[in-house]
């Protein structure tokens, strides 16, 4: 179980690195590069309308990587997934500008982020399913955790790499070829996760279904569409606020309240380390308490820190953004932690990958592709920038309400006997 949770862990890493990479750039960089004669909101609206370009092709990552996972197993879903993302994001970093080709540029980076989309959406079903279908079920949610901390990783070596160009460099070295470096990059990542999944064994939930679906999607859309549709809705809150933190807030920041990159990228990622380093305690109460109260406290508790989060990020003061963050993060990832036990134990062995693929890449689509566009476009003219929070709280309860419809899946934990003499 440690050499799988390694390399499930190692994996999501590279591929949501692969995948923060672009966010953090759309943020920063891309839109006065590639949308040049746009205004800075739209070029900041119209970046950010690339980066959702991903989400979208992320369900239809999961149903093609789900169709091989089910059929032909999990392992060769974590291969394949891995060398698309990575050759699409080291394509990105070689995108000429607008300057140099014109309307291809941004044309490019469109289908480049698709195929990173299209990449990223096999990855979370074939990483999550290898490690939760090889735990032991009292501990599944800790050992599935693993992949979950996975993002966190990404996302701290994605801005870690951004922060260190960002300190070094002038603007115009950073505008000019350093945001390219952390797309590069991706490469040698990419090798070195091809490396450690090589040796990995196959599913034993997978070896022992006696009769594969013979077309994975169309039993889970005929038979199980109720339950993606939840799902999708139940995890929707969850994009919406990673991706409101650590993407819209970047730019808000930078952007509107004259606070520098280098101070917001800080503030987020401390948030993100601490989220990080508590996936497997709140997977562990997962285990003790259930999947379904634990994402039933962390909506709850989303819907009511967003206006007290978009006040202290108003404020422009790093403690109070910080702040504002980490506790955005501690009810995300109540939530998240037990998410990889969650939605493999909704559906049967048979169509696993595919289904609880979908759900969880829809909810991106619903979550994750509209927050950042939608968020810029609330937080126009002065003041906090309530409409944000509004917006969050809203789909916090949106997703309370598909987590209450959908049942209770931690197996029955075994009691002792202890022979009692006489």
């Amino acid at each position: 179980m440690p050499r799988l949770a390694a390399a499930s862990l190692v994996g999501t890493a590279i591929e949501f690195y692969d995948f923060f990479i672009y966010g953090t750039a759309a943020a920063l960089v891309l839109g006065p590069l590639f949308f040049p004669t746009f205004s800075p909101l739209a070029g900041t609206l119209a970046a950010f309308a690339t980066f959702g370009v991903g989400f979208v092709a992320r369900p239809l990552g999961s149903v093609l990587f789900g169709h091989l996972g089910d059929r032909r197993g999990r392992r060769p879903v974590l291969v394949i997934s891995l060398l698309m993302t990575g050759l699409a994001t080291v394509a990105v970093g070689c995108v000429p500008t607008f300057e140099s080709i014109g309307v291809a540029a941004p044309l490019l980076l469109l289908v480049l982020r698709f195929v990173q989309g299209v990449g990223l959406g096999g990855e979370w079903g074939g990483a999550v399913l290898l490690t939760a279908e090889h735990a032991p079920p009292e501990r599944r949610a800790l050992w599935s955790s693993f992949p979950q901390v996975g993002p966190s990783i990404g996302f701290l070596l994605a801005n870690g790499i951004t922060l260190t160009l960002s300190a070094t460099l002038t603007d115009a070295q950073f505008a000019s070829w350093g945001w390219r470096i952390p797309f590069w990059g991706a490469g040698l990542l990419a090798l070195a996760g091809l490396v450690l999944r090589a040796s990995l064994v196959e599913s034993p939930d997978f070896l022992q279904v006696r009769e594969h679906a013979r077309v994975p999607f169309v039993e889970v859309a005929r038979e199980h569409w109720r339950l993606v549709l939840l799902t999708a809705g139940a995890l929707a809150v969850g994009y919406a606020v990673f991706y409101a933190v650590t993407t819209w807030s970047l730019a808000y920041g930078v952007e509107h309240l004259g606070v520098s990159r280098t101070v917001m990228l800080a503030c987020i990622m401390a948030a993100v380390v601490v989220k990080g380093a508590l996936t497997p305690v709140a997977a562990l109460l997962g285990d003790r308490y259930g999947r379904r109260p634990m994402c039933l406290v962390g909506c709850a508790a989303t819907a009511l820190w967003m206006f007290p989060m978009v006040a202290l990020l108003a404020t422009g003061e790093p403690l109070l953004m910080f702040t504002g963050f980490l506790v955005t993060m501690l009810a995300f990832v109540t939530m998240f932690a037990v998410v990889s036990a969650y939605l493999p134990e909704l559906y049967a062995p048979r169509v696993r990958c595919t289904g609880a693929a979908v759900g969880y890449n829809l909810a991106g689509v619903l979550g994750g592709a509209l927050t950042p566009m939608v968020a810029t476009a609330a937080a126009r003219g002065e003041g906090p920038p309530w409409g944000v929070a509004a917006y969050l709280a809203a789909m916090a309860v949106l997703s309370l309400g598909c987590f209450a419809l959908l049942p209770e899946t931690r197996p029955a934990r075994k009691e002792v006997v202890v022979p009692v003499a006489g």
